[in-house]
């Protein structure tokens, strides 16, 4: 397991109700031993926490994973607090089946950018991917299990042939 402090991820959701989809990002943090914290913190509801929270995040964290719907600023109002980078995670919504949280999230301004992922469960882990390989750049181990997942990943495509 990986101990640098300087490593550890915030993965933030708007709402508990996120969870569900937020848990696939920090269950990939844990199977490569990063370092994280789950946080729900709304940039609606609760703007004042969000805003300290991300004012004070490079103290603590090296990168950050954010997941909302809906209109789903959440990322957006993060990256405009910090310098670190902020990955962008549009939570499945009811009313437009993501859409809105995508473009909520990826219609960033110029000048304040957020890696976006797709919505949903698949964008969580995609998310927890990308933050493990900004982690990697500076720490040879998180290479190498990076390395070995992505092996693991095609010896199972490849496994998974249908017979001729």
């Amino acid at each position: 397991m990986s101990t640098h402090e300087n490593q550890r991820v915030a993965v933030v959701m708007g709402s508990a109700s996120d969870l569900g989809t937020m848990r696939k990002a920090a269950d990939i943090l844990e199977s490569f031993g990063v370092v994280h914290d789950v946080i729900v913190s709304s940039a609606h509801r609760t703007p004042d926490e969000t805003f300290a929270f991300a004012a004070s995040a490079a103290e603590k964290y090296a990168v950050i994973i954010a997941g909302a719907g809906g209109a789903a600023h959440l990322a957006g109002v993060i990256a405009a607090k910090t310098t670190l980078p902020v990955i962008g995670v549009p939570i499945k919504s009811d009313a437009l089946n993501g859409l809105d949280s995508l473009l909520s999230t990826v219609q960033m301004p110029g000048g304040v950018p957020v890696a976006t992922m797709a919505i949903g469960d698949a964008g969580a882990k995609n998310a927890a991917l990308f933050a493990v390989a900004i982690l990697a750049l500076e720490d040879a181990e998180l290479t190498q299990k990076l390395k070995a997942y992505r092996a693991a990943q095609a010896k199972r495509v490849m496994e998974s042939q249908p017979e001729s």
